[in-house]
């Protein structure tokens, strides 16, 4: 199956990125490699692009998509969490702009084989990094049934947490659980028949719910925006595409954080503790895919775009 992800809100991304020719610049979510070519797109001869991806199928799908640029163009294997040390390796300590496109990728989804989706019956695995050992499966057939409440519950923001949980507790004890379509048959009975007319696939909130906690992704993330601001250079920008609401209040927060990093008592008539803003939020509001495009990709309706600029302290 041919790797096909359509970029969200690239132009946005592009435009707030604010592309130097000669800049360097990292793609931590590498993907299709839509962002990236948009932003290599834009370089010189001397401009620098790291691209970044866990997924080898991804890695590989971008390699060919990005060969065209030669050298400009560096991609590596690796979880956007490690770029400190991926940049240290390859002798690079700043950058002049980051992206992030959080979440799944449309190949991910369509590919069956991969058991993201709750559209298709495939071997329960979610796993981004093929290379992990923990699967959904493990998850669903090993974790405790608190353990899986709360998944469900913080993840997926689903009101039947406590009675899924349960339900696939209660099923795992006759049989393990393999298959995401007979995960899906044990939530639609722990759903009430009439809360399952509307609203979306039933299995939507869990299935999410599993992949954030099979691929760490709230995790990392929260663990990583810290340090992909102190690697931005003076002026240098970081945008971030998030897709659920989980992700997006840790982007906001981070973000206000840095902006305004001052833990003072509001009373104190000068900050005594020393906290400094590393530079400013650009995106007071997120910035949102127009109708059009919403309309030509229904993914991309959940998007959303923040943007922070490093300051020159």
């Amino acid at each position: 199956m041919e790797f096909k992800h359509t970029s969200v809100l690239l132009e946005e991304t592009i435009e707030n990125l604010r592309v130097k020719p000669d800049g360097i610049y990292i793609d931590g979510t590498l993907g299709g490699g839509g962002h990236s070519y948009a932003t290599a797109s834009k370089l010189s001869e001397k401009g620098r692009l790291i691209g970044i991806d866990q997924d080898e199928e991804a890695v590989a799908a971008a390699g060919k998509r990005l060969e065209v640029f030669g050298d400009r163009v560096t991609i590596i294997r690796d979880n956007y969490c490690n770029a400190r040390n991926v940049l240290r390796n390859i002798g690079i300590e700043k950058v002049d702009g980051i992206v992030l496109d959080l979440g799944v990728s449309s190949y991910q989804l369509d590919n069956a084989e991969r058991g993201f989706s709750y559209q298709n019956d495939a071997a329960l695995d979610m796993r981004m990094d093929t290379r992990q050992a923990l699967t959904a499966r493990d998850i669903v057939n090993a974790y405790p049934e608190m353990e899986l409440y709360r998944i469900i519950r913080d993840y997926g923001e689903e009101q039947f947490s406590k009675n899924i949980a349960k339900h696939i507790v209660k099923a795992r004890t006759d049989k393990p659980i393999e298959t995401t379509g007979e995960l899906n048959d044990i939530i639609k009975a722990a759903i009430p028949a009439k809360m399952r007319q509307g609203g979306g696939h039933p299995s939507k909130r869990t299935f999410q719910a599993l992949r954030i906690a099979c691929n760490r992704e709230l995790e990392v993330l929260k663990d990583s925006l810290d340090d992909f601001i102190d690697m931005l250079l003076p002026g240098g920008r970081i945008c971030i595409i998030t897709f659920h609401s989980l992700e997006d209040r840790i982007v906001k927060s981070a973000f206000k954080t840095n902006e305004n990093p001052c833990i003072c008592p509001p009373e104190f008539p000068v900050c005594t503790c020393g906290r400094v803003s590393k530079g400013k939020v650009i995106s007071r509001k997120p910035i949102l895919p127009s109708e059009e495009e919403i309309e030509k990709n229904k993914r991309a309706k959940s998007a959303k775009l923040r943007v922070f600029e490093r300051s020159s302290n």
